[in-house]
């Protein structure tokens, strides 16, 4: 038997732990593995059935360090692998373990922000193609009109350190006043990738005051809470020590260098051969 049954927390890079972040703050006493694939990374780009491949790996590793719960706290991979995940692959691999996204948690509350109901979404080339998002907002908020747009410039600056440099500013903005000319009504912007919190204040400086700018992380630490109070099936194999493991595919000082950034804390990661 396992010493530990953590939850399992996973992204294609860094990003995810601003999700990781905001789950630890809410709930400590579980316990955690969060695996950042950084030698395949970026996900935002790459074909529906690469980005399967690729977190279905990263999955079944989590299942093998004894997760019973894994949250894919990456829009990418919740557009593209999730749903394939959960309706083909799970049956067959694993019937009593559970994956989880980020974008229907979202989708469940996004409309509540809006007065105008006209909102705008920022996220990655694939998760924007994916329309994930249209889809499943508009089950809970059928009368919102959604205004999707890629940023393929933002997860490069942000991981290569360069968001601080002045000439990001130009990408940032390009991209708001971009997203903003589909429609003078929108009041709220969704950063639709977990590596966008990174970029708030710069994001901010270039918008109305009264926009609302939406970060997922608080949003999908209190969806899981709720999540576990309703699935006593799942909470109750969770281990709570408060242990936190993390990994990295690729080189782990490198990783932990960025990674501080984004967690707010030091991170002292291990190097995961896949």
């Amino acid at each position: 038997m396992q010493s530990t049954l953590p939850i399992g927390i996973f992204d294609s890079g860094y990003g995810g732990l601003t999700v990781f972040k905001a789950i630890k703050s809410l709930m400590p006493q579980y316990d955690y593995i969060y695996l950042g694939d950084t030698a395949r990374a970026p996900y935002g780009n790459r074909s529906f059935e690469t980005v399967h491949q690729y977190t279905l790996e990263c999955v079944q590793w989590f299942f093998k360090m004894g997760c019973p719960l894994v949250i894919l706290a990456c829009n990418t991979a919740s557009a593209k692998a999730l749903r394939t995940i959960q309706q083909a692959d799970l049956p067959l691999l694993a019937p009593d373990r559970r994956v989880l996204g980020v974008i229907r948690p979202t989708a469940e509350v996004i409309g509540d922000y809006t007065k105008t109901n006209h909102i705008g979404i920022l996220g990655t080339k694939g998760t924007i193609n994916s329309g994930s998002y249209e889809i499943e907002i508009k089950k809970f908020f059928p009368g919102l009109q959604v205004h999707s747009l890629a940023c393929p410039m933002w997860v490069p600056l942000i991981e290569n350190g360069a968001y601080k440099t002045e000439g990001s500013d130009y990408f940032i903005q390009q991209s708001l006043d971009e997203l903003l000319r589909l429609s003078p009504k929108i009041d709220t912007i969704l950063l639709a990738c977990t590596h966008y919190p990174i970029l708030i204040d710069k994001i901010k400086r270039h918008l109305p005051k009264e926009m609302n700018v939406i970060c997922q992380g608080s949003i999908i630490a209190h969806s899981l809470f709720d999540y576990l109070q309703r699935h006593a099936e799942i909470e109750s194999r969770l281990t709570k020590n408060g242990k936190i493991e993390v990994y990295t595919t690729d080189d782990p000082a490198d990783f932990d260098s960025h990674a501080s950034l984004f967690f707010e804390e030091p991170v002292i990661s291990k190097q995961l051969h896949l």
